[in-house]
């Protein structure tokens, strides 16, 4: 981790001339996510070194200073509120998960302070009732494009006129995009001929999936995260339960294979942000580098957080300030920038406007199905 130095900026866009820009971190080091947020901080930690080493950023070097939520709500606010008070960060990357961002967005309002979650996608992040929230951003597209892009995916792609729709009850991001998905493939023709549910750290699945096995549905819905989903495929497969598994960008990590075994996730189809297998140049260029850092390929999350700090980092360089809230205008009026995911402009709800993926996995290995780019 790079060396937190002197104090770079404070809420409320009050300054502090120093040697360095402090960025703050707020991930899941530790906990039932922890990889997610590792992987995001490496991405992260990448970005920072190559703006250092090209001269910084305002002629000063930049910081991260990491704080741990221990993949917890309450340990998130606690985690955000040290940053911006104790620490005085100009700018927070982080939470992960989209129950963890929910749970530090109303601190970084009332601060002044941007936060951008290179991960997080439940739309409410960025949009409360209507109305955008000023200090929020994300590197990373929301909810309803990867509930329509896998409700399309299984009408279109996979001619599927039914779908079992099982979720994570004590997850918001499974829980908005279980919402899309049922709305789409509904206008699309298709039936969801039942809902079923499931909580975090849930080991046995079986009772649950012989409900769904029941309903004979051409295709089951999870949109979930790693540590549950091995565990429910390799139970649902054990029962015979050989159909199309359609999932999001939480299935993306390689620890999915580890809990699951490889044959069991044949069949099995996901959304997310990049694919390695991509040929554009900013996605081969990001992950040479990558791999010349860390010595093994990007995960989806890891990809992310570059975006995120890169986003960050130009956001920094175009307000010509460490000013919270400068800072917070020039994001908001991020135009045609290139990430390693692609080129992303900050639409009016703080989100980006950024084309998607679609993965298939083949005898434990991610093989790029199909990229979608949404209409502007």
């Amino acid at each position: 981790m790079l060396m937190a130095g002197a104090l770079a900026g404070c809420g409320g866009g009050a300054k502090q001339e120093t040697n360095d820009i402090k960025i703050g971190g707020n991930f899941e080091l530790t906990g039932g996510v922890a990889n997610y947020g590792k992987q995001a901080v490496n991405g992260i930690q990448l970005a920072i070194k190559q703006a250092n080493a090209n001269g910084g950023v305002l002629g000063k070097q930049l910081t991260l200073v990491l704080a741990d939520n221990k993949s917890e709500a309450a340990e998130a606010t606690n985690a955000i509120t040290k940053l911006i008070t104790q620490d005085k960060v100009v700018a927070v990357l982080g939470p992960a998960t989209s129950s963890n961002t929910l749970a530090v967005v109303q601190v970084s309002q009332d601060n002044k302070v941007p936060i951008i979650t290179p991960t997080g996608t439940n739309e409410k992040i960025t949009v409360d009732n209507g109305k955008t929230r000023p200090f929020a951003f994300r590197s990373c597209f929301i909810d309803p494009l990867q509930g329509t892009i896998m409700a399309n995916f299984a009408s279109n792609t996979l001619k599927a006129k039914t779908a079992a729709v099982f979720i994570d009850s004590s997850s918001d991001y499974s829980k908005g995009l279980a919402q899309s998905f049922e709305t789409v493939f509904a206008q699309n023709g298709g039936k969801v001929v039942g809902k079923e549910a499931f909580l975090q750290k849930d080991q046995d699945f079986k009772s649950t999936l012989t409900k769904i096995k029941a309903m004979n549905p051409d295709v089951v819905f999870l949109p979930a995260y790693y540590e549950e989903v091995g565990k429910i495929l390799k139970q649902a497969r054990e029962m015979g339960m050989n159909m199309p598994f359609l999932g999001t960008d939480g299935w993306d990590d390689s620890k999915v294979v580890e809990i699951a075994g490889a044959a069991p996730l044949n069949n099995t189809f996901f959304s997310s942000h990049y694919s390695s297998q991509d040929t554009d140049p900013n996605v081969v260029k990001f992950i040479e580098a990558y791999k010349k850092e860390y010595n093994q390929e990007p995960s989806v999350f890891s990809a992310l957080g570059y975006d995120a700090g890169l986003l960050l980092i130009d956001a920094i360089k175009r307000a010509n300030s460490t000013d919270p809230v400068k800072i917070r205008e020039a994001l908001e009026q991020t135009k045609n920038l290139q990430l390693s995911t692609g080129i992303m402009t900050v639409d009016a709800n703080h989100n980006p406007i950024k084309s998607a993926v679609v993965i298939e996995m083949k005898d434990g290995k991610q093989m790029f199905k199909e990229k979608i780019t949404p209409k502007l």
